[in-house]
């Protein structure tokens, strides 16, 4: 394909996925109230285990707050329900590049892509309760603390998000395998470093300051990153054995044919 396909097959890509994410953004509109409800829970819980629930409340500032607060979780909700054709639609980019066999094993992918995106997605849902209960541990006993409605949502939506997109990160690693740019004896060579990046990722993307929320990503990411080895082990093996045994000769020599 030329420069120009290339671009206009983008553009087609993009404009698939924006459609998506409008349609699940209406769905996300109507949705608003009970998505609220299980993303404020946490500081509600919070506030009855302190015996005030007055001491503990989200301020919407300004008159347009709560409206700009209720389109910003509709695309919140819209990126997650369309996430699988975005994510369909970032696939089906790059698989003109690949050979009949390597879309056929890319196919796999897409059937991985989705559920770990989701997985990561509820694991952070599943979390959510306990980094906001360390974070609101801070407030001084008689103290009140009404977060702003916008930055409390933004660090919700960020967090939930982050852990979605992590959890894609053994996916990548077997994409680059298949496309012959990362061998599985790299992988297992560098597993040290790599778990110190993943550890060293998961202390930044996690806004907590304790150990426990960084380890409930960390684990996590260091379990995918020995599964993403497994399989590209099994890769190189089946490429190893299918590969001539004069493939590797110099050209000046004879082979067995």
């Amino acid at each position: 394909m030329s420069l120009g396909d290339h671009l206009r097959e983008l553009r087609r890509r993009v404009l698939i996925a924006a459609v998506a994410l409008v349609v699940g953004a209406i769905a996300g509109w109507y949705l608003y109230d009970p998505v609220y409800q299980h993303l404020t829970q946490p500081l509600l819980d919070i506030a009855r285990q302190r015996g005030d629930e007055k001491t503990i409340a989200l301020n919407f500032a300004g008159l347009t707050a709560a409206f700009s607060q209720r389109v910003s979780i509709a695309i919140f909700v819209g990126v997650i329900i369309s996430s699988p054709v975005w994510l369909y639609q970032l696939w089906a980019f790059v698989v003109p590049g690949l050979t009949r066999k390597e879309k056929r094993i890319s196919l796999a992918f897409i059937a991985a892509i989705v559920p770990l995106f989701l997985a990561g997605c509820w694991f952070a849902y599943q979390t959510l309760p306990k980094a906001v209960q360390i974070l609101i541990s801070f407030t001084p006993q008689g103290a009140v603390n009404y977060p702003e409605a916008a930055l409390y949502f933004s660090f919700v939506t960020r967090f939930i998000l982050v852990f979605g997109l992590a959890f894609l990160m053994p996916v990548f690693l077997v994409a680059l395998n298949v496309a012959h740019v990362l061998p599985a004896a790299t992988m297992r060579r560098t597993w040290r470093p790599a778990i110190l990046i993943i550890f060293v990722f998961a202390a930044v993307a996690t806004p907590t300051p304790d150990p426990f929320t960084m380890f409930l990503l960390a684990i996590p990411l260091a379990v995918l990153y020995f599964a993403a080895l497994g399989i590209a082990t099994v890769l190189d093996r089946r490429r190893a054995a299918d590969k001539p045994e004069w493939a590797d000769l110099p050209d000046d020599e004879a082979s067995t044919l």
